[in-house]
């Protein structure tokens, strides 16, 4: 039951009466601004034909299929059909909802109409509320609310995120609603929740965190929505409960504890922290979301707005795995970082948080989508001389093709914002804007960022005195900002990043923005020697080649969303080489080519000299290059001889690789058909790791012929470890550990008989780990199966 002190310490936080939004400031309904002609429009529209060649029926089958309806036609592959099924479909609806909104289109509306229409059929057959893809999913909810809760990082009562997969329906419920008005979706929506609060009615407060364990989006932000919504106090009392302690304990104490999570796991979490404390006016949850905001993005964040690397925070005064790794920052990672940097921004007014979100959807999500194919990235790689890979409409059910149908339809949400009676500009993007509580049109032209300036016509009902704030960014060269209005310079007032112009305003009025651009090498958070060019907010980047660009459009494979193309040497790749601090002094304007560089004095060796340095965002089907390497000329010839030794030996092992896994990680773990019984999770020395008291399974690939050896990973000073390691059920070896190995990570062969090769069918090793009586197996590190 729900504890007495809980409960009391909720209520005391929630109005009698329906909630308000306490923030200073408030975004523009999606519907009131529309996009002009600019990569933006252009990734809108190509966003909206990818969705609409998407067939509604095949997303809707595991609905229809858990509410024991007949499906109209088979579930969609890849991850719609391997334990996360319906996931899209909850995504669909958001997607749906936000293009609509963001452009009026009846065919998108249709669309979402048939959705809603189609799913509340399920939930009336489902007679409970409940409204679900999850295969099995009736009878797992039922033990959960019998309080059977078996809960590991990525997997609840053997299920694939449940809670992860179920939010996305009832996120997509609420933006049907809130987006596009759909009555029924908010009804449907409310319903849900209620099945929710019958389902934990009986759990504990600790049984209810032990479940949270468990990847479960922003569950905590959705029932806080729900509470604002219908004024009931009770769903923002089940968000409080959906709101994981161990996470915000530390971060209410100022603590990053991040390194080695599960990157897109959290943010969700944080999210919910701060809607919850919009809605409860506690201040300290909002110190905490700041905190999480404040050290991702000062600290943990590479100069397109992503961050992690394989999905997971690495530690902050380490970038070493972000520039070696092909698995770099994740779209989802930098979707959910807007929507809390939006959350912060309208409750702070500060037009600091707007830097961050101006830069990352520029170079992280405006590039993260194939502006003719379409199609979405999942990991946008920084190591040098590495690639992107896209999905295909029909192939690919990625969590980032999920919200990549979201990102693009949704450019215009903090374009505009305005007070009861002032209104703000904060970015710089061809648009138009319909304040009709206003009598108030504003359109705003701009080449931006070919052109550093932007003029803004006002068109009024009457005439009428406010002030017009306009975003002053922190990229924008030191007393250049000038602002004219009918082309004469007037005053400003500069306040919290904003400069103010406070007059009456006439229909015809025009101010005009003028936004000289610095150019600056920005280094990584961790000091290393590693740079990269920044002009204004758009960071610049350098095709190098288009060469074996393996799964560029990827097929419907577990792991097709990876750029699995050869790792191109790090030795081999260009260097900047200079005696001057100043590196970015050594960047040339190509004459007759806007937002267009060369740097042929820095650029080591010499087939490099000629590449052009462009924005990030316009580079797509190629390998390229966005952090560069800087050293001295004396210190060029030792940088080489180290990394030649230490990529030679990392070259010579990726040959050898059949195939490998990296325990307790989500994805290589899903991808390698993981299953166990008594299995824990964790992370030791910025190290993820796997044990269990009872048993842990990879279903390994192994591609071609020969002899195979396996090579473990442990900690050396794990004791009194005893297990065993069987492969296609035979027994390889019995290990005991002792402790004896020392306090470091040690690598272990073990050769796979030949007898056991040749029974294997077809190509795949099942391989087990299965610990001894009264005893664990090993934290396993990794497991790589080598030629």
């Amino acid at each position: 039951m729900i504890s007495k002190a809980f409960k009391v310490l909720v209520l005391a936080l929630v109005p009698a009466v329906a909630f308000a939004q306490s923030g200073k400031l408030q975004s523009f309904p999606l519907s009131s601004v529309r996009l002009l002609e600019s990569p933006f429009r252009q990734a809108q529209q190509t966003d909206m034909a990818y969705m609409l060649s998407l067939n509604p029926d095949r997303l809707l089958a595991p609905y229809q299929k858990e509410a024991g309806i007949q499906p109209k036609a088979q579930n969609y592959g890849n991850w719609e059909n391997t334990g996360l099924d319906g996931h899209i479909g909850g995504h669909y609806l958001s997607a749906l909802a936000l293009m609509y909104a963001a452009t009026q289109n009846q065919e998108v509306l249709q669309r979402l109409h048939y959705m809603v229409d189609a799913l509340e059929a399920c939930q009336q057959k489902s007679g409970d509320g409940y409204l679900g893809g999850t295969p099995g999913g009736k009878q797992m909810w039922q033990d959960i609310k019998a309080g059977k809760i078996d809960a590991g990082s990525f997997s609840l009562n053997q299920k694939w995120v449940p809670w992860y997969n179920i939010h996305k329906t009832y996120a997509g419920l609420r933006d049907a609603y809130q987006f596009a008005g759909n009555q029924k979706a908010k009804t449907m929506l409310v319903k849900l929740t209620d099945w929710c609060l019958d389902l934990t009615a009986n759990l504990s407060d600790a049984q209810i965190q032990d479940m949270l364990r468990s990847e479960h989006g922003g569950m905590n932000e959705v029932f806080a929505d729900v509470a604002e919504i219908t004024g009931d106090a009770k769903y923002l009392t089940l968000a409080k409960r959906f709101s994981q302690t161990s996470v915000l304990t530390p971060l209410l104490q100022g603590k990053d504890v991040l390194n080695g999570m599960h990157a897109n796991t959290q943010i969700p979490k944080v999210i919910g922290y701060q809607r919850v404390a919009e809605l409860t006016h506690d201040q300290t949850w909002t110190n905490a979301a700041a905190f999480f905001w404040k050290t991702v993005v000062n600290n943990r964040t590479v100069s397109i707005g992503g961050n992690s690397v394989s999905e997971h925070f690495h530690p902050a005064n380490n970038f070493t795995s972000m520039l070696e790794s092909k698995e770099g920052p994740e779209t989802c990672n930098t979707y959910n970082m807007l929507k809390l940097t939006k959350q912060l921004y309208l409750s702070s007014a500060s037009a600091s948080y707007l830097d961050y979100y101006e830069r990352a959807m520029y170079n992280h999500i405006l590039s993260s989508q194939h502006p003719e194919k379409g199609g979405f990235v999942y990991f946008t790689s920084m190591r040098p001389r590495h690639y992107r890979v896209y999905s295909q409409p029909q192939e690919d059910f990625w969590c980032c093709v999920g919200s990549g149908l979201e990102n693009h339809g949704k450019y215009g949400e903090l374009v505009y914002a305005h007070s009861d009676k002032d209104l703000y500009v904060n970015l710089f993007l061809p648009s138009s804007l319909d304040w009709q509580e206003k009598g108030l049109t504003v359109t705003q032209n701009t080449r931006f960022p070919s052109e550093e300036a932007s003029a803004l016509s006002l068109k009024l009902k009457k005439a009428q005195k406010f002030t017009l704030y306009i975003r002053q960014p922190a990229w924008v060269q030191q007393g250049k900002f000038t602002v004219q209005v009918n082309g004469k310079e007037v005053e400003t007032t500069v306040a919290n990043g904003y400069a103010g112009i406070d007059r009456k305003w006439k229909s015809g009025d025009v101010v005009t923005v003028s936004l000289p651009m610095t150019t600056k090498a920005e280094a990584l958070p961790d000091g290393s020697p590693w740079v990269s060019f920044v002009r204004g907010p758009i960071v610049l980047a350098a095709v190098t080649d288009s060469t074996d660009l393996t799964g560029l459009q990827a097929d419907g494979s577990r792991m097709g969303h990876v750029a699995n193309g050869s790792l191109y040497s790090l030795e081999e790749a260009p260097v900047l080489v200079s005696n001057s601090k100043d590196v970015v002094s050594g960047l040339q304007p190509v004459p007759g080519k806007p937002f267009t560089f060369t740097a042929s004095g820095l650029i080591q060796p010499q087939k490099y000299k000629g590449v052009k340095l462009v924005p990030f965002y316009q580079i797509h089907d190629a390998r390229y290059m966005v952090y560069w390497p800087v050293t001295t000329p004396e210190g060029l010839e030792a940088r080489n001889a180290a990394l030649k030794e230490k990529e030679r030996a990392k070259l010579a092992l990726e040959a050898q690789t059949v195939d490998q896994v990296a325990p307790g990680e989500q994805q290589p773990e899903s991808d390698h058909g993981f299953a166990g019984e008594k299995t824990e999770s964790g992370v030791h020395r910025d190290r993820h790791w796997r044990l269990a008291r009872g048993w842990f399974s990879y279903t390994l690939k192994n591609k071609g012929q020969g002899p195979r050896k396996l090579r473990l990973t442990y900690f050396g000073a794990d004791r009194d470890r005893n297990f065993t390691i069987s492969v296609n059920g035979t027994v390889l070896q019995t290990v005991r550990l002792d402790g004896s190995l020392g306090d470091q990570f040690v690598e272990v062969d073990y050769e796979i008989p030949a007898a056991v090769l040749e029974k294997a069918k077809g190509d795949t090793l099942k391989l087990t780990f299965t610990a001894l009586e009264n005893s664990s197996t090993a934290g396993i590190y990794h497991v790589r199966l080598l030629k």
